[in-house]
């Protein structure tokens, strides 16, 4: 069993291309059934860091393969899973 905060301590990485999305920020759940829908993933920083972010990355559960010490695999097209905010 993994708890919420210990999954905002990993690192998800693309097993397609070795892809280092980040660390996850937040989680989506489905309120009807209980079940985590996907992870959220901040975008990279605009100039300097300063301004934000404009994108983030929600990966979807169903992409998670493995969850290990220190990092989380996914298998998902990079494009298909950044988000305008």
């Amino acid at each position: 069993m993994v708890r919420i905060y210990e999954l905002r301590q990993k690192e998800i990485i693309n097993i397609r291309d070795g892809t280092r999305f980040g660390y996850v920020a937040d989680i989506e759940i489905c309120k009807k059934a209980g079940d985590i829908q996907s992870l959220i993933v901040p975008g990279p920083a605009r100039v300097f860091g300063v301004f934000g972010r404009d994108t983030e990355y929600c990966i979807p559960w169903a992409a998670v393969k493995q969850i290990g010490d220190d990092i989380i695999l996914v298998d998902v097209d990079p494009e298909d899973c950044v988000e305008e905010l």
